[in-house]
C-alpha cells in the first residue's frame, strides 16, 4: 500500500480529527454501494480503509512515523531488507571484510549493532542466541474487511442491538456505541480475512437513517407536535411520540405555537452514557374545509385588537 498519509490526502502532522474527516469524506465517495460499476473505486476504498486503520491507531501511527513498520503494518526490514547489509560481511565481490569498516581487523561487529538491536554479539548478531538481527518478521495477518450497516434513527438513539451477517455467513449482534454519529466506524477484532498470522478485522461503518418527524439536535431530539386551537386555548392532555414509545403531555391553557416542552432523558444517547432530551415544539393546527367554516362562524364579529407585531417595528 502507498503512504497512508498520501492515500488519505493529509499531511504527516495532521490531527486525529483531520484524519477522521478525510476518511469519512473518501469513504462516502468510494463506498462499493455507490460505485457498483467501478472496480477501481472499490480498490481505492480498501486502500483508504487500510490507511485509516493504521493512522487512527496511535501506536501504529507512531511506529510508522519512526519507520518501524510499513504502510501495511508489517515490521520494516532493517536497511531495506533483501540480502542483508550490502550483500553480507564475508568479503567477496559484493561483501565487505572487517577491514572495510575502518582498516582494523579488530573491529567488534557486536558492539556496532548492539545499540540497534539490543543484543550482544553472541545473542543478537549472528550468534546462537537468536537476537534481533536476522530474526524473521512475524507472519502477516489477513486483510481487513469493510462492511456498511444502516441503523434506524430510533435504534441509534436508544442503542438498540444490531445484527450483521459477515462474509463467512455467520451473524453477530453489535452493541451500538454511545453518542453514535453518521459515519462512525466499529472494529470487530479477528472478523476479517484469514491469514498466516491470524485473521484481520472487520471494519463496520454505521450510517444513521433519517426519521419522518424526529430530528437530531446534538444530543437532543426535536419534535413538532400539532395541537388544535381549543387545546391551545383551554389546555389539554395529549399523546406524543418519543423514541421510547408514546407518552402523555400536559398542554397548559393559553399555549401558543412555538412553545417548547422538554422531556428529560428522552433524546439521543450521549458519549458519557446518558441521554439527551426530547424538545417538543407545539404548533397550532387550524382546521380545513367544513370545520374551518364552522370555526369562522363561531368567531364572526370577534377581533383580537392586540398589536402582536409591534416589537418588530411594523
Amino acid at each position: 500500500m502507498a503512504d497512508p498519509y498520501a492515500t488519505l490526502g493529509v499531511a504527516r502532522g495532521a490531527s486525529e480529527q483531520d484524519i477522521k474527516s478525510a476518511y469519512r469524506k473518501l469513504a462516502k465517495e468510494l463506498h462499493p454501494d455507490r460505485n457498483k460499476d467501478n472496480p477501481k473505486a472499490s480498490e481505492r476504498f480498501s486502500d483508504v480503509t487500510r490507511a485509516y486503520d493504521l493512522l487512527s491507531d496511535k501506536d501504529k501511527r507512531a511506529q510508522f512515523d519512526r519507520g518501524e513498520i510499513d504502510a501495511d503494518g508489517n515490521p520494516a526490514m532493517p536497511f531495506g531488507g533483501g540480502r542483508g547489509f550490502g550483500g553480507g560481511f564475508g568479503g567477496g565481490p559484493q561483501g565487505h571484510s572487517a577491514r572495510d569498516f575502518g582498516g582494523s581487523e579488530d573491529v567488534d561487529l557486536g558492539d556496532i549493532f548492539e545499540g540497534l538491536f539490543g543484543g550482544r554479539a553472541g545473542g543478537g548478531f549472528g550468534g546462537r542466541g537468536g537476537g534481533g538481527f536476522g530474526r524473521n518478521a512475524p507472519p502477516p495477518r489477513g486483510g481487513n474487511t469493510a462492511y456498511r450497516l444502516q441503523v434506524s434513527f430510533i435504534d441509534a438513539a436508544t442503542q438498540a442491538p444490531q445484527r450483521i451477517t459477515l462474509n463467512d455467513g455467520k451473524t453477530i449482534d453489535l452493541k451500538l456505541p454511545a453518542g453514535l454519529e453518521d459515519g462512525t466506524q466499529m472494529r470487530l477484532k479477528g472478523k476479517g480475512e484469514a491469514g498466516p498470522g491470524g485473521a484481520g478485522d472487520a471494519l463496520v461503518t454505521l450510517h444513521v437513517g433519517s426519521h419522518p418527524f424526529f430530528t437530531r439536535d446534538g444530543d437532543d431530539i426535536r419534535l413538532e407536535l400539532p395541537i388544535t386551537l381549543d387545546e391551545a386555548v383551554n389546555g389539554a392532555r395529549v399523546k406524543a411520540p418519543t423514541v421510547d414509545g408514546a407518552v402523555m403531555l400536559t398542554v397548559a391553557a393559553g399555549s401558543g405555537s412555538g412553545k417548547v416542552l422538554r422531556l428529560k432523558g428522552k433524546g439521543f444517547s450521549r458519549k458519557d452514557g446518558g441521554r439527551g432530551d426530547l424538545l417538543v415544539v407545539l404548533t397550532i393546527d387550524l382546521p380545513e374545509g367544513e370545520e374551518r367554516e364552522e370555526l369562522a362562524r363561531r368567531l364572526d364579529g370577534w377581533q383580537d385588537s392586540r398589536q402582536v407585531r409591534a416589537q418588530l417595528g411594523v
